[in-house]
């Protein structure tokens, strides 16, 4: 700045006033301090800018899976409003545990980002955003809620869209139908049980009630978690070893590795065993068969959680907002009638 200021014939705090873009300047001062500034190379120190506004003109954003396409559509739709805003977009990955996503929350904090997005770890526990929270920093939740924080959260309705994706294997005459997700859980599902992710928690209510309503006994049995730990490729050779005559599968990366079992095991989508999943991802729509899917307004659940963290950063004081946004079904050739 003392180089910018001296070049162009004026003193450091004009110099100041012209780059930072406040105060008072003559055309003529400017455009001497704009091309002193542009021969010299200057560029502008965005942490002591930070420390003197008090803003870093930055958001931070948390998500599960970095290489989930989920959060990579949610990402940019958070990334496209924070651009049009003027803001920076700093993205960090959780890979579903709470420790990494505290420590992700403190790097965020220590940034001095303005507000925070994250897709948290964990329904139940939340510890892990109390942080983000006690320092009165802008949060905003998106795919899943926790419990215990009043905070705006921005979700898809999984719960009817996995009633609607249930009742079409139902309706094409399917009783054993599998529902299959990669989340922990530390005993066999009941009815009840509370999952760790708000988002498969719904999906695995919609489910398990769908069943119940058409009459399918003990319908809990058919819930099959665990998946990350045990692999996808494992649950499925069990499941067709036990007769199931339907998958549901409840992200795009567990249904590509349903699909790709199931032909490996010679099995045929929907001959044999029908296919459907959650998230419209593209190779779903371009496999033989393509396949049927609840598709999810990702772009626009990053966008709507983005907007939000925007209006607190600016100072909105209205009560919490928890958006819920409506599932597309996208019905394709991957259901056919069991054979039995």
């Amino acid at each position: 700045m003392s180089d910018v200021a001296a070049a162009a014939k004026v003193s450091k705090a004009t110099a100041a006033r012209v780059l930072g873009g406040y105060g008072a300047a003559s055309e003529a001062v400017r455009d001497r301090v704009h091309a002193a500034a542009e021969e010299l190379g200057y560029h502008p120190n965005a942490l002591a800018k930070t420390m003197t506004t008090g803003r870093s003109n930055s958001i931070g954003i948390i998500v599960g899976d970095i290489e989930n396409p989920f959060f990579a559509q949610a990402t940019r739709g958070a990334a496209d409003v924070a651009k049009a805003a003027g803001y920076d977009l700093i993205l960090l990955n959780s890979d579903e545990h709470a420790l990494a996503e505290e420590n992700a929350i403190s790097v965020l904090l220590a940034k001095r980002v303005d507000g925070i997005l994250v897709a948290p770890a964990s329904t139940a526990d939340p510890s892990s955003l109390r942080e983000a929270v006690d320092r009165g920093r802008p949060l905003v939740l998106f795919d899943r809620v926790a419990d215990g924080i009043d905070v705006d959260t921005v979700v898809a309705d999984n719960l009817e869209g996995s009633r609607r994706l249930t009742r079409l294997l139902l309706d094409a005459g399917h009783r054993r139908i599998a529902f299959v997700s990669t989340i922990g859980h530390a005993a066999g599902y009941r009815v009840g049980d509370r999952l760790g992710s708000s988002s498969v928690d719904d999906r695995v209510s919609g489910f398990v009630g769908a069943l119940a309503e058409a009459g399918v006994e003990d319908p809990a049995r058919f819930v099959c978690l665990n998946a990350r730990r045990d692999g996808v490729d494992a649950i499925v050779r069990r499941l067709v070893d036990e007769g199931i005559t339907a998958i549901v599968a409840s992200d795009s990366l567990i249904a590509q590795a349903a699909f790709r079992e199931l032909r490996g095991l010679g099995v045929s989508i929907p001959a044999d065993v029908s296919l459907v999943a959650f998230d419209d991802a593209d190779w779903t729509s371009l496999s033989a068969p393509a396949l049927t899917v609840m598709a999810q307004p990702i772009h626009e659940i990053g966008a709507e959680a983005a907007r939000l963290l925007l209006r607190r950063i600016a100072g909105d004081g209205a009560p919490t907002e928890h958006l819920v946004l409506p599932q597309r079904l996208v019905a394709r050739e991957s259901i056919a009638p069991p054979r039995d």
